[in-house]
């Protein structure tokens, strides 16, 4: 019988090595990733304090149904970089989440970085 790895399990393991070396600040706080298989969340995270500062998700009433795709990624990756200079942030730490920086993932952070963060 052929065994088939548990992905998020090896996600999970590339996310504590990644979060073992960046920390978000209240100078840089984290953007922190997370993807589903319909959706994709954005949080903007400092963890001194342990408080989010700014959320957006595809799941907002001005997303549509389908909120599992790279445009729709990337409007959150503009939405959360809108929000987040409205509170006075200009620079983050990237925080990819263990995930591969391709897909959604490039196109979020192309989206925020367009919109006018800096990481």
């Amino acid at each position: 019988m052929v065994s088939r790895k548990d992905a998020n399990a090896q996600r999970k393991k590339r996310h504590i090595r990644v979060r073992a070396k960046i920390s978000g600040t209240a100078a840089r706080p984290r953007l922190c990733v997370y993807r589903s298989l319909n959706n994709i969340y954005v949080q903007i995270i400092d963890d001194t304090c342990g408080k989010t500062l700014v959320t957006a998700s595809s799941v907002e009433k001005e997303f549509g149904k389908n909120g599992g795709n790279k445009e729709d990624a990337k409007k959150v990756g503009e939405l959360a970089a809108k929000r987040a200079l409205e509170k006075g942030i200009e620079e983050v730490v990237f925080d990819r989440g263990g995930y591969l920086y391709h897909g959604r993932i490039a196109a979020l952070a192309e989206g925020a970085r367009e919109a006018g963060l800096k990481f």
